[in-house]
């Protein structure tokens, strides 16, 4: 036998949960919002507000901090009945000078199927 160092040879031992521990990553833990909302549904509303910021662009003709304060409340809307939907709609927009149906009946369109998300206190 040599006796200069060498490797040293260990052996060891796992249990099956151990070993199966090793292999998989450790899985992400999603934020508050994204766990109790679903991600899809996030993005829609989104892509909802998105469009909306557009459409008053196009209806009141003016740059972004020309416009109005508006608030369009996605989830005030959704409790309402269709006509009740417009009435409140053609509310907000009283002060826009272009016809604003079109506005409505995309943003109504859009809405379908849109969950509520905000708790009541």
């Amino acid at each position: 036998m040599s006796t200069q160092p060498g490797p040293q040879h260990r052996v060891l031992f796992q249990t099956p949960g151990e070993e199966k521990a090793e292999e998989e990553p450790p899985q992400r833990r999603l934020g508050k919002l994204t766990v109790k909302y679903n991600r899809k549904d996030l993005q829609k509303r989104l892509d909802i507000e998105e469009w909306i910021d557009g459409q008053l662009h196009l209806l009141f003709d003016c740059e972004e901090e020309d416009i109005p304060e508006l608030e369009i409340d996605m989830d005030e809307l959704l409790d309402l009945s269709d006509a009740e939907q417009r009435a409140k709609l053609h509310d907000l927009l009283q002060d826009c000078d272009k016809p604003k149906e079109d506005f409505i009946d995309g943003l109504l369109y859009r809405m379908k199927g849109l969950r509520k998300m905000s708790l009541k206190k």
